[in-house]
């Protein structure tokens, strides 16, 4: 790999994150906000490392002596994007010698994310665990999946577009899955606000249309909330081999048009829940 494909930075740090090897659990947490990190972090046992790079925030420690590290990737897909391909690096990639390694190594990576519920059987301030997701933007059609062959992996038709939906790893969903959570198909979009549907100033050429959303019936699923990174992580863990899953605080209702009066409770909630079954 050439200098400018994987960039080490000059201290020997993977170029956005600025971790190096060795400095990174496999058992990682994924928030969006770096300030989430500090919340997560104030229940563990003990703080080994921490470094922070523009959005990305990194705190790797211990709970109940298992040794997690903590990233907040920044929201989107794009961030997702350059936050699991450095971390993959920083297990799967030969600094020295500029080579992908020939002995594999599996992460399991753990979203506590935000979101919200377009079903009415998914209220507010519940907790909601994505068994699957469908990358409704298309965000990975960058990479070349004609001959990639998962189980995690299907192609659905959505208003004559063709549309990946990704399974989260087996694993990870029969740890973190209990009757304390619902479950899921979560829609992953591109952006909050136009690719969401919300109305501002600007008038929207596309829309989502939640109508034809709840049209959409994947594995006796229909799908139950929005967000912008899960699909993009369960992808982009199962291309590189790894494992995923979304664990999602539901803080809005969209066919409701209403909101949590008490948001942070409910991320808290899912943070300690987390934390137990990891």
């Amino acid at each position: 790999m050439s200098s400018s494909e994987i960039i080490i930075n000059n201290d020997g740090s993977i170029y956005h994150l600025c971790l190096k090897p060795f400095q990174v659990s496999k058992n990682i947490i994924l928030v969006g906000d770096p300030n989430r990190v500090d919340i997560i972090c104030k229940y563990l046992n003990s703080i080994e490392f921490t470094i922070q790079n523009r959005e990305f925030k990194t705190v790797t420690g211990f709970y109940n002596k298992k040794r997690i590290t903590v990233i907040s990737t920044g929201i989107g897909g794009s961030n997702i994007d350059i936050v699991i391909n450095e971390l993959d690096a920083l297990f799967n990639y030969d600094f020295k010698n500029n080579s992908y390694k020939k002995q594999h190594q599996s992460i399991n990576f753990i979203r506590i994310g935000t979101s919200g519920s377009i079903s009415d059987n998914i209220n507010i301030d519940s907790l909601l665990i994505s068994e699957y997701a469908i990358d409704l933007n298309s965000q990975l059609s960058f990479y070349d999946l004609g001959n990639y062959n998962s189980g995690n992996f299907e192609k659905i038709l959505f208003n004559g577009n063709i549309l990946n939906c990704f399974k989260s790893s087996n694993k990870l969903f029969n740890k973190f899955n209990s009757n304390k959570l619902k479950k899921g198909l979560t829609a992953t979009c591109n952006g909050f606000y136009a690719f969401q549907g919300r109305k501002t100033r600007i008038p929207l050429n596309n829309t989502i249309d939640f109508g034809k959303l709840n049209q959409i019936v994947f594995k006796n699923y229909k799908i139950t909330n929005l967000e912008m990174e899960t699909a993009i992580i369960y992808g982009l863990a199962d291309f590189l081999g790894h494992n995923a899953i979304s664990l999602n605080a539901i803080l809005a209702n969209r066919n409701r048009k209403i909101y949590s009066n008490d948001p942070n409770n409910v991320i808290e909630n899912l943070v300690r829940y987390t934390l137990k079954n990891i």
